[in-house]
């Protein structure tokens, strides 16, 4: 098939997910083309099935902001007809489902069918979507998509209830390419993060308020108390400044590493004994699947989708959000006995294996396929 991949090319999840998608479709022989205002972070890449087509926004003055929706419809429209597109599969709601609809409607005028299907993330759906100046636009763009995914059964409950749809909704979780968290990395590589006496507590994210990473910072500073620790922060966002201050105020701050964007998110965890994630709410849950996938135990809050990931008891422990004492009541008990964390550690690899690439694109690939069945019968 020619596959059409629409996304946000940023280090967010479901940039990364689209991403690591197209380059795994395109393994199985199939071509993909990214359409997006930039080369997404993990698109390193490109080959005689990987292609990359950049939307331009021209300026125009009369614009107070510029119509990205208009010039990605466009540039749809063009890519389909000089590549002969297929199918368009689009990652969230607005903008991209919304152009991707105008797209095919300019198409249809020509004569040419373009399924499009859609693959909700979260934000668009439980934040952006749900907006009342945005609420008619999403249900509008999930009602005229061809086939709907979401990521967790969690947020297929969400959309369902907080829009009218009349689609069918498909749940295709997050994946991992479990291959690439087979780490061979040395000891001397763990001492330049820690002593080999400290253990290491490892946080990723955007740093946003829904992360809730003052929450890190409470917890990690109960478990230094405890036992010797030192804490990784990946990732960067508004709440930086905020906790850095909150680390200084509590003398910690020579024991916690901002490492901002980093690419080496796959040694750093190798070395890490427990992840982090007391978030407000999340559709999925990536970060903690890829500490998982690297035989990290998960301390995380029950919110969304996060409990099909993490598994009570065995890869980890879930708490209510908020709930600061109970984290870290949970994180001491795995830190604190050495064949536990091991335990811990060995179950949160096996919990990882069901979300394996190789068992999930295939799910893709069928949707598509019947998607394409079903329009071209209509």
């Amino acid at each position: 098939m020619k596959i059409g991949i629409v996304c946000y090319p940023t280090f967010g999840g479901s940039g990364v997910v689209a991403t690591e998608l197209g380059l795994e479709l395109s393994k199985r022989g199939h071509e993909i083309h990214f359409i997006t205002y930039n080369q997404p972070v993990r698109l390193e890449l490109l080959s005689n099935n990987v292609h990359y087509h950049e939307v331009n926004v021209p300026e125009y003055p009369l614009f107070h902001y510029q119509p990205y929706e208009l010039a990605l419809s466009s540039k749809l429209v063009d890519m389909v007809k000089l590549h002969n597109i297929e199918i368009l599969h689009v990652h969230y709601a607005i903008p991209h489902a919304y152009a991707a609809y105008m797209a095919k409607k300019i198409l249809e005028d020509e004569g040419i069918l373009l399924p499009i299907v859609t693959t909700l993330h979260g934000t668009d759906i439980t934040l952006v979507g749900s907006h009342p100046f945005y609420k008619p636009a999403v249900t509008f763009s999930i009602n005229k998509s061809d086939a709907v995914t979401t990521v967790s059964q969690s947020l297929k409950e969400d959309t369902l209830r907080l829009f009218e749809i009349k689609n069918d909704i498909h749940v295709v979780p997050n994946f991992i390419d479990l291959e690439k968290y087979n780490h061979k990395f040395t000891d001397c590589q763990r001492a330049m993060l820690a002593e080999d006496h400290e253990k290491i507590i490892t946080h990723i994210s955007n740093l946003r308020p829904v992360k809730r990473s003052q929450d890190v910072i409470s917890i990690f500073y109960n478990i230094q108390k405890e036992l010797p620790a030192k804490l990784m922060l990946i990732g960067e966002g508004p709440e930086r400044e905020k906790i850095e201050y909150q680390c200084q105020e509590l003398g910690i701050l020579d024991k916690v590493i901002f490492f901002g964007k980093s690419n080496e998110i796959d040694k750093i965890l190798c070395f890490s004994d427990l992840f982090l994630l007391p978030s407000e709410t999340e559709s999925f849950g990536l970060a903690a699947l890829e500490a998982m996938a690297s035989s990290v135990p998960v301390i995380s809050s029950n919110t969304g989708g996060i409990p099909e990931v993490n598994i009570h008891g065995k890869s980890g422990f879930l708490s209510n959000v908020g709930d600061v004492a109970d984290m870290t009541k949970n994180a001491l008990y795995i830190l604190s006995d050495a064949n536990r964390l091991k335990t811990f550690k060995e179950n949160a690899r096996k919990a990882a294996l069901k979300f394996d690439l190789h068992a999930i694109v295939p799910q893709y690939e069928a949707i598509y396929e019947d998607t394409l069945a079903k329009c071209l019968v209509l």
